[in-house]
């Protein structure tokens, strides 16, 4: 499926869904993800502070913060920096989304666990993002285990991918976890 007829369908199922839904879902993405030996192996995660039409990371990075070391990205020119998660220093940066400030910039290959935001995915890993690369640039420099975390409705049958698209290993929705197959 092409991925902009992908962006109009998820749209559209995101705009149905109610506040509680919306928090339900995030609850239980996230207990799926803190299940996981590599979330409880891993200290270094990427995060992203997520949009309002994406499935809440808030309330996980505040209730993990004090025991993991989060980082969340920071929009610099067509890269993205990476930098500690501290909700103090927290603005509005590029497209509204809330960035950490700062110049203690950490290297990608840091990173054990990587958080991806995603439009959607499929079980061969591939996802559609919000059409701009930054995460496909990031990504290319990883070694990380890369995970969607999504609405279940988000896993569509196949996404056409492009060869500089990066995959994730693993995709968890609000209804079970995808382990990706390559």
């Amino acid at each position: 499926m092409k991925k902009e007829d992908i962006r109009i369908r998820i749209k559209a199922q995101k705009a149905l869904l109610s506040p509680a839904e919306k928090a339900a879902a995030a609850s239980a993405a996230f207990a799926l993800l803190e299940q996981t030996a590599s979330f409880m192996m891993s200290d270094k995660i990427l995060m992203y502070h997520s949009l309002p039409d994406e499935i809440s990371t808030i309330d996980f990075l505040d209730r993990w913060s004090r025991t993991k070391h989060f980082f969340l990205p920071r929009v610099n020119g067509v890269n993205l920096d990476i930098l500690p998660f501290d909700r103090s220093t927290l603005r509005l940066g590029s497209f509204q989304i809330e960035e950490p400030q700062g110049d203690d910039t950490v290297d990608v290959g840091d990173i054990e666990m990587i958080i991806v935001p995603g439009v959607a995915y499929d079980r061969k890993g591939n996802r559609v993002g919000r059409g701009k690369g930054y995460y496909d640039r990031l990504l290319s420099g990883s070694k990380a285990l890369k995970v969607g975390v999504a609405y279940d409705f988000q896993m569509v049958d196949e996404i056409d991918a492009e060869p500089h698209d990066v995959k994730v290993d693993l995709v968890i929705t609000d209804r079970g976890i995808y382990h990706v197959r390559r």
